[in-house]
């Protein structure tokens, strides 16, 4: 079917370029949702969801990544 493999819990196209990483991409993740009060699905279908509330969800992990990586580069914890 056309597009059916990345629906309700179908193979992901994003691979980690570091899979050690999961557990802390998983957990921060987890902070930003609760922090914008966004509910994590338990299944990981995001389709019941609006456009705001999953953006709003990767445009606060996306800041946070790069805040880290900003720290690290200026030899700060």
């Amino acid at each position: 079917m056309y597009g059916s493999q990345n629906q309700g819990g179908g193979s992901r196209s994003n691979n980690l370029v570091v899979p050690q990483a999961n557990a802390a991409l998983q957990q921060l993740k987890m902070e930003a949702a609760q922090e914008l009060g966004v509910t994590i699905p338990q299944d990981g279908y995001y389709g019941n969801y609006t456009s705001r509330e999953t953006g709003s969800l990767g445009g606060y992990i996306t800041k946070r990544l790069v805040q880290i990586a900003e720290q690290q580069l200026s030899g700060r914890s």
